[in-house]
């Protein structure tokens, strides 16, 4: 029996992004997805708008057919 998993190449926010500290943010996420850690990657609200800066996935988690993303923002395109 398969399991569907994602590969992902940028974080798509859906503004469902918690703050925990300063520059680091926790995304829940339906379904398996895996991201790199440590390597920078675009930051969107949506996947058709403007990318809203960088950030670096610190932590990775799968359960329960849910992916939970902890990540740091590294940089800042734009306040919207």
């Amino acid at each position: 029996m398969g399991m569907p998993l994602e590969l992902q190449t940028l974080i798509v926010t859906k503004g469902k992004e918690q703050r925990i500290e300063d520059n680091l943010f926790v995304l829940e996420k339906e379904g398996y997805r895996l991201y790199p850690i440590d390597i920078p990657l675009e930051v969107k609200r949506t996947l058709q708008s403007e990318a809203s800066g960088q950030a670096v996935v610190k932590k990775l988690e799968l359960a329960n057919n849910r992916t939970i993303i902890t990540y740091e923002l590294i940089s800042l395109h734009s306040t919207n």
